[in-house]
C-alpha cells in the first residue's frame, strides 16, 4: 500500500508515541507485573502491543468501509460529500492546533477519561490471569481507549472511502507507537521535555498534512478542483 496516508498514519503514532505513553503507560506496566511484582517480561509487551495493533486495524477497516459507504450513497452524495470536506478542515485544524499555531484545540482534547477508568474496571478479571494470557486480550481491549491520535487518523481514514487503505493507515499507526511503548517511555524520557513538545507538535502537523491530502481528494471528487 503505497498510499502517502499509510506512511503519514505511522508517522503520526511514531512522533505522538509520546502522548500515548502519558496517557496509559503506567497502566499498562502495573498490568504488566506478575503475582510476585516482577515484570512480566518482553512477552507480555509484544502480546499487548499485537492485540493493540490487531484493534486498530479492525477500526481503520471499519473506517474505510463507513467512509465508502457515505461517500458512494447515491441518496446522500452531496451531504455526504460535504461532511467529509468539514471533517477534512477539522483534522487540519486540530493537527495545526496541536503543533501550536493557536490555542484552544488540540490533539490531547479529543481524549476522554471517562472510558479510561471504566476499562480499568473491567480488566480486573483479566488481572487474575497470568501476565503472558492476559496480555493478548489486554491489548485487544485497550485498542479501544480513547485517543485524541487514533480519533484523528481514523477520521482520516474515513475519509480514504476504502476499507483496505483505512486498515494500512491504522495499522502503520499501531506500527509506530509500539517502539517507544516497548521501552515504556524511556526514550522519550532521555529526550528531554522540550523534544518531546517538538515530536507531539510535528505530529500534528502530519495530522494536518492528512487533512489536506482528503481535502484535495474529496474537492476533485466534488469536481472543486481539477
Amino acid at each position: 500500500m503505497s498510499d502517502p496516508l499509510v506512511l503519514m498514519g505511522f508517522t503520526t503514532g511514531l512522533l505522538g508515541a509520546g502522548h500515548c505513553i502519558g496517557m496509559c503507560g503506567s497502566l499498562v506496566g502495573a498490568l504488566s507485573l506478575t503475582a510476585t511484582g516482577q515484570p512480566g517480561g518482553w512477552t507480555f509487551h509484544l502480546l499487548y502491543n499485537a492485540g493493540r495493533v490487531a484493534t486498530y486495524t479492525l477500526i481503520g477497516a471499519l473506517a474505510g468501509w463507513l467512509g465508502s459507504a457515505l461517500a458512494y450513497a447515491d441518496r446522500f452524495r452531496e451531504v455526504s460529500r460535504s461532511l467529509l470536506v468539514a471533517s477534512d478542515l477539522f483534522i487540519i485544524l486540530v493537527g495545526l492546533g496541536t503543533a501550536g499555531l493557536f490555542a484552544g484545540l488540540s490533539v490531547a482534547r479529543l481524549d476522554f477519561p471517562g472510558p479510561l477508568r471504566a476499562m480499568t474496571a473491567a480488566v480486573q478479571r483479566l488481572r487474575q490471569l497470568p501476565p503472558w494470557l492476559a496480555a493478548l486480550p489486554l491489548g485487544l481491549l485497550f485498542g479501544f481507549l480513547p485517543c485524541g491520535y487514533l480519533y484523528a487518523v481514523a477520521i482520516s481514514a474515513a475519509q480514504g472511502a476504502d476499507p483496505l487503505l483505512g486498515a494500512a493507515t491504522l495499522f502503520a499507526f499501531g506500527l509506530g507507537t509500539v517502539p517507544a511503548l516497548l521501552l515504556f517511555g524511556g526514550v522519550t524520557q532521555w529526550l528531554g521535555t522540550r523534544v518531546r513538545v517538538w515530536m507531539l507538535r510535528t505530529a500534528g502537523l502530519v495530522v494536518a498534512g492528512m487533512g489536506v491530502i482528503n481535502l484535495v481528494r474529496h474537492l476533485r471528487l466534488m469536481g472543486w478542483l481539477t
